[in-house]
């Protein structure tokens, strides 16, 4: 057995079959979700002491004190963010890459930006090497988004915040989708979606998450 209780001759299939079941399971039920988090190898995006563990349903570390979520919620936010094929995303808290990578099959582009340089270093590099070529990554401070690229038909904050930034809200376009954690502590908090309409915001409270805080300005690495 390996150290996360699994059978050693486990095949790829069978640990692909595994992860989907998982995923279904905690209610991530569209089928283009789950077809780009199967195509998606997290194991790329997951390094060191806890790469083995990369197939479990659960955050993990890495680089600068950030976490990868656990898949489940990535597949939850990538579903309630209702991403179509000719969309342009924003991304804030590109982190391993992951989250960008799966919106990157269902997106025509997708912004990722994070106040981490080496983070996006890595997850650039790493695009490149997947040959996902519709992602654009920045280093910057995410909670100001990028109004140069705005307006945005879907923006996802991947850190928490007291509310939605004023900044994104203002670049997401009429009718446009943002998901995001909220929360004054990193146990109080909830995952919403916030529906652009054009005499205003509509916000849904979609479920409890835990993520790391959404900071302003840029990180020493």
């Amino acid at each position: 057995m390996t150290e996360d209780g699994q059978p050693d001759d486990e095949t790829a299939a069978e640990r692909k079959m595994r992860f989907l079941f998982s995923l279904r399971s905690r209610g991530v039920t569209d089928s283009r979700v789950l077809s780009a988090m199967e195509r998606v190898d997290r194991g790329r995006f997951v390094k060191g002491l806890f790469a083995e563990r990369a197939y479990e349903d659960m955050p993990l570390p890495i680089a600068c004190g950030q976490t990868i979520s656990q898949p489940s919620v990535v597949g939850l936010m990538t579903q309630a963010l209702q991403v179509q094929p000719r969309d342009t995303v924003l991304e804030v808290g590109t982190g391993s890459g992951y989250q960008a990578a799966i919106l990157s099959l269902l997106a025509r582009r997708v912004y990722t930006v994070d106040r981490h340089r080496r983070l996006v270093k890595e997850a650039s590099d790493l695009f490149r090497d997947l040959g996902l070529v519709n992602i654009v990554t920045m280093t910057g401070d995410g909670s100001f988004g990028l109004p140069d690229q705005a307006p945005f038909d879907r923006i996802l904050v991947t850190a928490a915040a007291e509310d939605p930034p004023g900044p994104l809200l203002a670049q997401l376009k009429i009718g446009g989708i943002m998901v995001l954690p909220v929360g004054q502590s990193d146990t109080v908090q909830s995952l919403i979606k916030v529906t652009r309409q054009a005499d205003g915001y509509e916000y849904e409270e979609l479920r409890p998450v835990r993520f790391v805080p959404l900071v302003e300005g840029l990180g020493n690495e």
